[in-house]
């Protein structure tokens, strides 16, 4: 099993038997509004899904996402969290733990207003530098700090009270990389919360301005690697990531007024891709404040390469709230048939439970990355993007994507069942039920 499915070997760092190290974000406790979003018109199941750029050979392409596909239109919000109770995981000088979230929720309808920027625009040239390397690209074809989200900074909320969602990115990759998911679930009467685990990431920026980047993390995994002592590292990873989202979760009724009270915090779901999905799963098991839970591609062990020799406490004893594994496919893939930590967890499964494999994709093609590297068709080799997202078409990913998370947390926190996840409609996907 390739150990990017613990650490996303999406962006920068020390890269080793296919792994790689970025930032890991902090968890505070004020809050300080930052910037956020809102869309501006509502967007309706009808819209198509752009993968489109634009091009301006001065500035770099602009890549675009795209757009959400529920009834409402949606706002963001970005806020600094301090956890004064915790020094920092990853800086020992530092006696607090700080971290950035982003809020998407469903907002009125908001004509004309500038949507938000998928990355800060600090955060998207250490971002952008990394995508370079790591998928090859040359410098500069890409303007990465022109990509918008389709949301409105800070709009009003809908009116009523909403499931609230928690998203964890990958170790390594920031909490910007799956907007395509998230706004789509916030289109669809959700409010999703984006954490970033500082020091993780290439960047995270924060409302003064300072940057935290990854060198510590990379560092301390290259000398881990070099010693054979990563099962420590892993594991002192995954717990800052744990107790960052605690924070998260004790926070959620301390956000401005304007966003807690159409919380409705007696449905909270979690999902996340690589190491995000192992943080949700490990948080389900100990948390019963969330309900229902996703993993997208990430081992449920502390192992470089996953082979069973390092299992989680919930891949030995399962969950009993419901839970979604989605795996992408290829060498490596993440299933229960061949994923050790998977088949562990699934023999021991207490709660609804299934497994469903994205055909003919790679570990990243459960991010931005699907919709948003194929715009570069006919600038980079087929074989480089295929490399790093299958052969998947990246319309049907997408939206397959959208249709199992949709599905999935629709069916466990507003009780809406399509029955996709039995199966029915799934032949217009390129997806594969694992049994």
């Amino acid at each position: 099993m390739r150990s990017s499915r613990l650490l996303a070997a999406s962006l920068v760092g020390v890269v080793a038997s296919g792994l790689a190290v970025s930032t890991v974000v902090p968890a505070s406790a004020a809050s300080a509004p930052t910037s956020g979003s809102a869309t501006s018109a509502a967007h309706t199941a009808q819209t198509a899904l752009p993968l489109s750029a634009s091009s301006n050979p001065a500035a770099g392409r602009t890549l675009t996402l795209p757009a959400p596909q529920g009834r409402f239109a949606t706002g963001e919000s970005q806020f600094r969290l301090v956890d004064d109770k915790r020094q920092d995981t990853w800086d020992p000088a530092k006696p607090y733990r700080e971290l950035m979230i982003s809020v998407f929720y469903p907002a009125v309808r908001t004509g004309g207003k500038p949507f938000t920027k998928q990355f800060p625009p600090e955060a998207a040239a250490a971002i952008g530098a990394a995508a370079e390397q790591n998928f090859e690209l040359p410098a500069g074809l890409v303007d990465w700090a022109a990509t918008t989200t389709h949301s409105v900074r800070d709009a009003t909320m809908a009116p009523g009270r909403f499931p609230v969602i928690l998203y964890s990115p990958g170790a390594g990759s920031a909490r910007d990389l799956n907007v395509t998911l998230v706004e789509n679930l916030a289109s669809r009467g959700y409010i999703v919360v984006t954490i970033d685990h500082t020091g993780e990431a290439p960047a995270t920026e924060f409302p003064d301005g300072h940057i935290v980047g990854n060198a510590t993390v990379n560092a301390a995994f290259a000398q881990a690697y070099k010693d054979g002592t990563t099962l420590a590292f892993f594991t002192k990873l995954m717990t800052a990531r744990e107790a960052d989202t605690e924070v998260v979760l004790d926070r959620l009724p301390t956000l401005p007024g304007r966003l807690s009270q159409g919380m409705d915090l007696n449905r909270i779901g979690m999902f996340g891709h690589s190491a995000g999905g192992f943080t949700a799963a490990n948080l389900m098991y100990t948390d019963p404040r969330i309900k229902a839970g996703a993993d997208m591609d990430g081992t449920l062990e502390y192992t470089v390469e996953p082979d069973g020799t390092n299992l989680s406490q919930v891949a030995l004893h399962g969950l009993k709230q419901p839970f979604l594994l989605i795996g992408s496919a290829g060498q490596g893939a993440g299933n229960i048939h061949s994923e050790p930590s998977w088949t562990s967890f699934w023999n021991h499964r207490r709660g609804w439970t299934a497994d469903v494999t994205l055909n003919d994709s790679l570990h990243l093609s459960l991010t931005d990355f699907e919709a948003l590297l194929p715009q570069l068709a006919g600038k980079v080799p087929a074989s480089t993007l295929a490399s790093h997202l299958g052969t998947v078409d990246p319309h049907r990913a997408v939206a397959a994507d959208r249709a199992l998370i949709d599905s999935f947390f629709d069916r466990f926190l507003k009780g809406c069942d399509d029955h996709l996840l039995d199966g029915r409609g799934a032949s217009q996907y390129p997806i594969t039920f694992e049994k």
